[in-house]
């Protein structure tokens, strides 16, 4: 699968979606485009015909607010109709603005308030580690959820448990909420606290499509340590006007603006 077209798609079905539900968290969504591409269009092992597959590769979003990005990769990969990503945040739609598996094909687990993604996670991993199973655990987090104590409890859990199928990936676009990451609880030297804790240290562009596969494509060993991949993203990435910009963590794309993010969007060049 072309994973560029795939991130394209991504973030075309999620400025519709957040235009059509004026919902929040695009620029959070396009940040994780290209590593949800990835992962969905070439890394995970999963069957979109039998989505409980045993020996699947389990995707956990901690961020779960950027959920519309993940119902986008489920519906080209064919766990449910594209059609359906019209339901997100309507009245009575099943695809929550926070991303849930409660009657959703392809969602493992429920996630809303930040630093719980994590800890799930590497329970998951030390799990599959005790039944002597394959598979890997895949964990997408928000910088700025590295503020939560619970996070750290997950990671010193994980590094004393050497647990190698286990990898966090940190959507590191520098901005949280109200303001950038540096500014609300900075969080550098960021690698080396990882480190710290027994964790396996990758550092990659989350924008580079050829990087990011081979980066994130990692086979557990039998004895090892976890692994985290900080992704150097850019708030907002593929449409100008939103990139960099913490207005666009609560705002959604109406009038004009919305017409304008499909114009560059269209623009933007697949190959």
């Amino acid at each position: 699968m072309n994973t560029k077209v795939l991130a394209k798609k991504i973030r075309r079905h999620a400025v519709i979606m957040t235009h059509r539900g004026k919902s929040s968290h695009i620029a959070s969504i396009l940040s994780m485009a290209d590593i949800v591409a990835v992962l969905y269009g070439g890394v995970l092992r999963i069957k979109h015909n039998d989505p409980l597959w045993e020996d699947r590769d389990r995707f956990i979003l901690s961020k779960g607010h950027a959920g519309g990005g993940i119902y986008a990769a489920l519906a080209e990969r064919g766990f449910f109709p594209v059609e359906s990503l019209d339901q997100h945040c309507a009245q009575g739609g099943r695809l929550c603005g926070h991303v849930s598996h409660i009657g959703i094909s392809g969602v493992e687990f429920s996630t809303g308030s930040l630093g719980h993604g994590l800890p799930v996670g590497a329970g998951m991993a030390y799990a599959a580690k005790l039944d002597n199973k394959r598979h890997r655990i895949y964990v997408l987090m928000s910088d700025g959820e590295c503020d939560e104590g619970s996070n750290w409890e997950a990671i010193l859990f994980a590094g004393h448990h050497c647990l190698s199928n286990l990898i966090a990936i940190v959507d590191y676009n520098k901005f949280q909420s109200l303001g950038t990451v540096e500014e609300t609880l900075g969080l550098e030297p960021f690698g080396d606290k990882w480190r710290s804790f027994n964790w396996n240290v990758l550092e990659v562009d989350g924008h580079d499509h050829t990087a990011l596969h081979e980066t994130l494509d990692i086979e557990p060993k039998d004895s090892g340590s976890p692994t985290c991949i900080i992704a150097h993203t850019v708030k907002g990435k593929g449409i100008s006007f939103m990139e960099n910009s913490v207005l666009w963590h609560y705002r959604s794309p109406q009038g004009d603006e919305f017409e304008a993010a499909m114009i560059e969007l269209e623009e933007q060049d697949d190959a």
